[in-house]
């Protein structure tokens, strides 16, 4: 496993106990102190980026995840999305078929398979859509 991809599993154990716990995902994870420092930094690059940037992630999860209330999603799913939006939108040095790609591991290692392809339409969506969100 690639010290991103472990990076990435990690910021989706903080922001899914974030969501479960509905406490801020930056405190639980300065709270604890196991993180190898080699995947560090870029969980704290993640986790701070989908909270900055929550709000707007939401409203397109909310927008393109047809069929789905953000509340009844299962919360690995819709902390899956936050996840690989934020990379697919605002990580300007991240490849989209790399966001979407990690997003579909996270979805096979934690989540059911209805959910991969449901995450992989939804974030197909936005890719398409990308030029057009007015986002830099």
């Amino acid at each position: 496993m690639s010290a991103r991809h472990k990076a990435r599993k990690r910021a989706l154990d903080f922001l899914f106990e974030s969501d479960i716990r509905k406490k801020d995902a930056l405190e639980l994870l300065n709270a604890r102190g196991e993180i190898d420092l080699s995947e560090k930094e870029y969980v704290i690059q993640l986790v701070t980026g989908v909270g900055s940037h929550r709000d707007r992630i939401d409203e397109l999860i909310i927008a393109y995840a047809e069929g789905w209330d953000l509340d009844r999603m299962p919360a690995v799913d819709r902390n899956i999305l936050r996840l690989a939006i934020y990379e697919l939108l605002f990580e300007k040095n991240l490849p989209s078929d790399v966001a979407i790609s990690e997003a579909l591991k996270l979805s096979d290692e934690n989540s059911t398979e209805e959910s991969s392809k449901y995450i992989n339409g939804v974030l197909a969506r936005i890719l398409a859509l990308k030029p057009s969100l007015g986002i830099n």
